[in-house]
């Protein structure tokens, strides 16, 4: 039994800078992946751009927006 309390983490309650950082975090996640969505299918979209370009570019949003939330999720669970 003594193993498993080793094993365990102590979650305590994040401070508000701690937990305001991470709502930021999830917002700008959402932020990124509705914007690479809304540039793959807006068929009006304001700047004259390539539709294969367009796309590339909302694709990389996309994969950005991951790359933000692995981030936060690292930083917020294995710390």
């Amino acid at each position: 039994m003594s193993g498993f309390n080793r094993n365990t983490k102590k979650f305590s309650q994040k401070s508000p800078s701690q937990r305001f950082l991470s709502i930021l975090g999830l917002a700008m996640f959402a932020f990124y992946f509705i914007l690479g969505v809304l540039v793959i299918f807006w068929n009006n979209f304001p700047i004259a751009i390539d539709p294969a370009y367009k796309n590339i570019f909302g694709v990389l949003l996309i994969v950005y927006s991951f790359m933000r939330f692995a981030r936060l999720w690292q930083n917020n669970f294995f710390r």
